[in-house]
């Protein structure tokens, strides 16, 4: 009779805990930093119950009882200090009476159980106790057969996740469907709920999933700041239509905004969301997504639609397509559409200086194959202009159709062969149009051992055109490119104090050779150069698109260095440096570049060195010794302090284009109080581009977050300011405007 008990009494304890289903764990502390140092980006904590205080448990929890094991094959131990029975049919276990079947544990001052009807009660003290749940209540009595019980003046707290509450009444009808009346829930602590929902009724459906409150409540301290006659929720991972969570902000180019999404649960493989946006100085934008999953594809189609936007006395609109399907093991189709209805969209909408600086918007379709050793792909480019100083010409070709293939294989040996191709036919509104084939079959033998590698190559170039114009309009390039690249690698072991450490070093050299062909009847469709670095030392051609081919009588000469901790098999320090000598003139340029004849590239320093755990610095630089100046130059500084604290600053120059500094820092000043901060000014146009102040504070089950923010918002250099709100309720979500991606994309090592 007492196992049938246990099996009903825990449903009900389950059904308490739905509103905690987004709960987490609670976080361990250590001395090492939250965040590894030199983290660009830093993946977003689980939910943190530090700072809730001990001793939140019912005082009447159980240390050590079982986590694990299958229940229901656990043997019921009884235990009383009397047990009676009168007639044989009720029996009566008092004084301490208990009931335990693996972790599962009800105690009370009296347990009662009648044969013939299968009813039981408990009364005085009554507690549960198991793996996942904690409950008390004043009295119990239900019916074994009929899975019916009643339990009054109930208290419960999760034990797997984090939350508690009360119920007045907790009726169960079966064993799938429940009803609490007069409950509450909170994941603040128990004497002191710092914000919590109110129910007059909880109805349960377990074996439908979903659950309907009436008269609920959303209170913060006793003040109710959120009301509903009626709301109803899902109770495992099945999903249910309903409100999301709002957001809110505050620009000098929106005014108010805010947004209230809202999900519709069309089908089990897809759905949709609608959020209605206002701002108060630009109108009502009205945003959806539509979401989609077959057993081969997947994708979602976004659009927002503002009729009348005060400020521009025009319609906006935004439309994206993001698809992908698979078909076999080879074939995929990916799809990304997406337009804007003008060129200053994404500066008066967008939230970051990332998208409001957006200059061209992609769009793409293709279909890819994939193999051992090819690759192949057919489909189209286009790109809208989204950046209002530009001119027409400026936007990019179509390239459509575009087709690729390439194929690497092994024939004797080392011995390997391949081609890399592509046909692209370009067009453009008021330009030439014309069609492009690539091809580049080659053979290579690379060879290496544990210290060397030495990879020769050898191939011949072919680019031919047929263009929609009088004269020449066929015509073509080839020339042959070969390659030399080979390196070596020493180490040696180190000793500093009594820490081990293994240096290498590493000289390599790259060879390569490109006759000359002169290309300035050959039209530029997506040619350009690629800004110098150390990568380009190695590479066969310094334009990317096939319009160009540089011609080359160049050895590169690079050395690396690195220092690796032997304990950890961590790199304490990395350094390179490299340069190209020249042996021919560099005669193939783009249109209005003079050819040179330069004996050397620019020299390419790069040096990165994590002092420990909790510093890191990064230097690189081109320096010219053809003019005799600096190109580019970076450097940058980071250290971790504390559990969460991290200071950032650097410094950012490349001739004629930009110089920056830009300083970020998250000051822990004690476990529930933050500052954060970030100034990024351009030194080139003695402008700030960006600085933002805000300030964070966390507690048991409530965090907040106030940013003020200063930002140039479109490319005529134009700042606004913003006002963002964060208010999270943890366990359940959040309010206001979503700052924590936007802070772990400006503050490296932000978490």
């Amino acid at each position: 009779m007492h196992s049938n008990l246990l099996h009903r009494l825990p449903r009900c304890a389950i059904a308490l805990a739905i509103l905690s289903c987004l709960a987490g764990p609670a976080l361990g502390a250590d001395d090492a930093p939250a965040c590894p140092v030199g983290s660009l980006v830093c993946e977003k904590p689980v939910i943190d119950w530090s700072l809730c205080k001990p001793g939140d448990l019912f005082e009447f929890h159980v240390d050590g009882l079982p986590t694990e094991g299958d229940r229901s094959a656990a043997d019921t131990e009884v235990k009383a200090r009397q047990s009676t029975s009168a007639d044989g049919e009720n029996f009566v276990l008092e004084g301490d009476a208990s009931i335990q079947q693996l972790d599962q544990l009800i105690r009370a001052d009296r347990f009662t159980y009648a044969r013939s009807s299968n009813d039981w009660s408990a009364n005085g003290n009554v507690r549960y106790q198991d793996r996942d749940l904690l409950l008390g209540a004043s009295d119990a009595r239900g019916n074994t057969a009929s899975g019916a019980a009643s339990l009054n003046q109930v208290r419960y707290q999760l034990l797997s996740s984090r939350g508690n509450g009360r119920a007045a009444t907790v009726e169960l009808t079966d064993s799938e469907h429940a009803k609490l009346g007069a409950t509450t829930f909170s994941t603040c602590p128990l004497d002191s709920p710092g914000w919590q929902f109110r129910a007059d009724s909880i109805e349960l459906d377990q074996a439908n999933g979903v659950g309907v409150a009436r008269d609920v409540s959303f209170r913060v301290g006793n003040v109710p700041i959120l009301w509903l006659p009626y709301a109803s929720f899902p109770l495992d991972d099945r999903r249910k239509s309903g409100f999301l969570y709002p957001t809110l902000g505050y620009s000098d180019e929106r005014g108010v905004d805010i947004a209230q999404p809202y999900y519709f649960n069309l089908a089990p493989n897809y759905d949709a969301t609608l959020t209605p946006r206002l701002m108060t100085q630009r109108g009502l934008m009205l945003g959806g997504q539509f979401r989609y999953l077959t057993d081969s594809s997947s994708g979602s189609i976004d659009a927002e639609w503002l009729a009348h936007d005060r400020e521009a006395d025009d319609r906006r609109s935004l439309v994206s397509w993001n698809h992908a399907s698979r078909f076999g093991q080879h074939w995929r189709a990916d799809v990304d559409i997406n337009h804007v209805s003008d060129d200053r969209y994404f500066e008066d909408f967008g939230r970051s200086l990332d998208i409001a600086s957006t200059s061209l918007l992609p769009s793409s379709a293709y279909l890819r194959g994939q193999g051992i050793g090819w690759n192949a792909s057919i489909g189209g480019d286009e790109f809208q202009v989204t950046d209002p100083t530009l001119p027409g010409a400026a936007e990019p070709y179509r390239r459509l159709p575009r087709a690729t293939f390439e194929i690497d294989r092994a024939l004797v040996g080392n011995l390997q062969a391949g081609i890399e191709s592509e046909f692209v036919a370009f067009s453009k509104d008021d330009a030439l149009d014309g069609q492009r084939l690539d091809a580049f079959p080659y053979l290579a033998y690379p060879v290496e051992g544990a210290a060397w590698f030495l990879r020769p190559k050898l191939g011949y170039r072919y680019t031919g055109y047929q263009l929609d114009r009088d004269d020449d309009d066929a015509p073509d390039r080839g020339m042959p490119i070969a390659s030399v690249d080979a390196g070596l690698r020493f180490e040696r072991p180190l000793a500093f104090g009594d820490f081990g450490y293994t240096q290498t070093l590493e000289p390599r050299l790259y060879y390569l050779r490109v006759p000359y062909r002169n290309q300035d009847d050959l039209p530029l469709f997506d040619t350009q150069e690629v800004p110098f670095s150390f990568g380009q030392l190695f590479r066969s051609n310094r334009f990317i698109g096939a319009d160009r081919q540089m011609n080359a009588n160049n050895l590169t000469l690079a050395l690396t260095s690195r220092l690796i901790e032997d304990s950890s098999g961590q790199e304490r320090v990395s350094a390179s440096i490299g340069q190209i000598r020249y042996f021919d003139d560099q005669r193939v340029q783009l249109p209005g570049a003079s050819a040179t004849d330069f004996s050397g590239s620019s020299y390419v320093g790069e040096l990165d060195l994590r002092i420990n755990d909790r510093w890191r610095a990064t230097f690189s630089n081109l320096w010219n010794p053809n003019t005799d100046q600096t190109d580019l130059s970076a450097v940058g500084l980071q250290n971790r302090f504390g559990k969460q604290g991290v200071f950032n600053v650097s410094y950012r120059f490349r001739r004629n284009l930009l110089e920056q500094a830009d300083l970020s820092v998250l000051v822990p000043l004690n476990p529930s109080w933050r500052l954060i901060g970030r100034w990024n000014y351009s030194l080139y146009d003695e402008k700030t581009l960006e600085a933002f102040a805000g300030i964070e504070h966390d507690s048991c089950c409530i965090a907040w977050r106030v940013l003020a923010r200063h930002y140039v918002h479109n490319v005529e250099r134009e700042s606004t300011n913003a006002l963002y709100f964060e208010l999270e309720f943890k366990g359940v979500g959040s309010i206001g405007q979503r700052t924590g991606d936007f802070l772990r994309r400006s503050v490296f090592g932000y978490q």
